[in-house]
């Protein structure tokens, strides 16, 4: 079968356009949402990663759950609901605590900490305690909390453990 010069020279525009929107393999991995994971600070240890160390100071008590919410820094992901990437559940220790939190690849990223006081996996704005990555001011509107912005909870995790500090929150 021939082709003519102007078919072959379709074939090659199409072929260059077909390669060029082509997704590198980092982009072409399939994302997995929602997925559990539970604290493992081994993950966390020197040489590991990448990962990020969470500090989170000014737990009330030991009661309930603790869920982390781990985003990518993405407006169209971020505190939407099943749109995180992991959620780490652990049991809440008053005052301080650790966890790790491994992610698949270096990036930017966002997350929350929700701790459920009475473990009924809603948030109950008059006893849970909740923070963010880089501890944003949260203002309110006629007392119910706005969400904070994507840029002032974006922070970059490198190819080894990232050190975060979220400071926790309570309604009084």
């Amino acid at each position: 079968m021939r082709f003519s010069p102007v078919s072959l020279a379709a074939r090659a525009a199409f072929a260059a356009a077909a390669g060029s929107l082509a997704l590198s393999p980092v982009a072409a991995q399939q994302v997995t949402y929602a997925k559990v994971i539970y604290n493992d600070l081994s993950k966390c240890s020197s040489g590991a990663g990448p990962a990020i160390r969470i500090t989170v100071t000014g737990l009330r008590s030991n009661e309930g759950g603790l869920y982390v919410r781990t985003f990518r820094a993405r407006g169209s992901e971020w505190l939407r609901s099943q749109r995180y990437l992991t959620r780490l559940e652990t049991k809440p220790r008053k005052g301080t605590m650790t966890v790790c939190v491994p992610v698949d690849n270096p990036g930017d990223y966002a997350l929350t900490v929700h701790h459920d006081v009475n473990d009924n996996r809603k948030s109950d704005l008059s006893v849970d305690g909740g923070g963010i990555s880089n501890n944003p001011e949260v203002k309110t509107l006629l007392g119910i909390p706005l969400p904070p912005s994507l840029s002032s909870a974006r922070f970059t995790v490198g190819s080894g453990v990232t050190n975060l500090r979220i400071d926790m929150r309570y309604k009084d």
